[in-house]
């Protein structure tokens, strides 16, 4: 059996909008335009791709699964993601090396420290 990964789902009450801040956050393109199910990729042709799909209801508790990202400069990063629009989080993680942030509709990620070589 071999089983390739598509794409991560993330619910959203404005598809497009969220997927466009994702867009400017990671720096991929939009593959597919569509209000109710947008989606964005590394690359047209390369996988995996984050769907944001029309959802009615608002997020209401952390989320079940989640990103985390890992930086050449994390804090830079952090400053950067935090001028697009995410804020921080606390989601009971305690002083840790990595930094908790959620996007506009609340989602959370995290901003990982350096890799220790």
């Amino acid at each position: 059996m071999s089983l390739e990964w598509e794409q991560t789902i993330v619910d959203a009450r404005d598809p497009r909008a969220l997927g466009l801040w994702w867009r400017g956050a990671l720096g991929w393109v939009v593959v597919n335009n569509d209000p109710a199910e947008f989606e964005i990729r590394p690359t047209a042709d390369r996988l995996p791709g984050l769907l944001f799909a029309s959802v009615s209801e608002p997020k209401t508790t952390k989320n079940r699964l989640h990103l985390d990202f890992r930086p050449d400069d994390r804090d830079a990063e952090v400053e950067r993601l935090l001028a697009l629009g995410a804020t921080r989080a606390d989601v009971g993680q305690g002083d840790q090396t990595w930094i908790v942030l959620a996007d506009p509709e609340g989602n959370e990620f995290c901003v990982l420290g350096s890799r220790a070589l």
